[in-house]
């Protein structure tokens, strides 16, 4: 079993991640964090706390952090629609969190259980820079932390160059690379090149079930948004493939230890996570960068997930 804990921004594509990990029976989910992201905080738990239900996990959902470090709130809203779900109807509201801050969840999973948790992040990395600055010993606590985060190409879809979890927060960005922790980043270009859904790949996941059915029917949205806007010929899942990693290491096909830092004062790019590909700044590297993931064992993942049973929700 894989013990994780996720902390995520929960809108369309975090939900499928969500999926991914909550009906895998190789992945046992400790704790489900939540940060404002691409929907605010409120929100956010509330989609959460839908998708667990959907799944019939009883995996607890905690509020964290309802703002970036020191910036102003940037949401998502035209990517992934007024309710973070595709503005598909769902009943995503009137559901409770688990008692307790996400932040400090992330510090108590860590020291009751060290070394031993997989932290995966779905959205901006305020929660844990904050978690970091309280409780600085957990950097050495978490046997890996997998990233949805920034891109190792350059390529922004933002601004031309930050990713957006990093454009959310970057300073928030910047205390997490910074930090010793063992990390592992899944950029937006790996999903751009081999997470890509044709509507062919959407309509087959909707008829594997209901847990399919949802998966696709809350990305429509995105669908206007990498048309207009990303120009992917299809949608592109960054959440759910950066999860799949987490779950199957070896889905990366391709991967290198590497030295980035995270842009916070560029006038043009702050928010940028700069990959020393070279070697130039002869410094140690930092992160394991995904450069690669294989295509065909993603999609048989979320296959595999879409065609679990669900559960009624009220």
């Amino acid at each position: 079993m894989i013990p994780m804990v996720i902390d995520t921004d929960t809108a369309s594509d975090d939900a499928v991640a969500l999926v991914l990990a909550l009906t895998d029976p190789r992945v046992d989910v400790r704790a489900i964090t939540v940060v404002s992201g691409n929907v605010p905080l409120a929100m956010g738990v509330q989609n959460a706390l839908y998708t667990t239900a959907l799944c019939g996990s009883e995996a607890p959902v905690y509020a964290g952090a309802d703002r970036p470090l020191v910036r102003d709130h940037v949401f998502a809203h035209e990517v992934h629609g007024g309710d973070g779900m595709g503005d598909s109807g769902l009943p995503l509201t009137g559901r409770e969190p688990a008692p307790g801050h996400g932040v400090d969840v992330l510090i108590d999973m860590a020291r009751q259980h060290p070394g031993e948790l997989t932290l995966v992040t779905l959205g901006p990395l305020t929660n844990l820079a904050l978690a970091l600055r309280k409780a600085p010993d957990i950097a050495g606590l978490y046997k890996k932390v997998v990233m949805m985060i920034g891109a190792a190409d350059g390529l922004g879809n933002v601004t031309p160059a930050a990713e957006f979890n990093v454009h959310v927060d970057p300073e928030a960005a910047d205390i997490v690379f910074r930090s010793g922790m063992p990390l592992e980043m899944v950029g937006w270009d790996v999903s751009r090149k081999d997470a890509v859904l044709t509507s062919a790949d959407s309509a087959a996941l909707a008829e594997r079930g209901p847990l399919g059915e949802f998966a696709m029917k809350i990305q429509r949205q995105l669908w206007e948004f990498c048309r207009e806007v990303t120009h992917v010929d299809g949608i592109d899942m960054p959440d759910p493939v950066t999860m799949a990693i987490a779950i199957e290491p070896d889905l990366a096909t391709e991967a290198a230890d590497r030295y980035v830092v995270v842009e916070t004062r560029g006038q043009h790019t702050a928010g940028a996570t700069l990959v020393d590909h070279l070697g130039v700044t002869g410094k140690e590297p930092n992160v394991r960068v995904v450069l690669h993931a294989d295509h065909d064992r993603f999609m048989a993942m979320l296959h595999e997930a879409c065609g679990k049973p669900a559960s009624p929700v009220g």
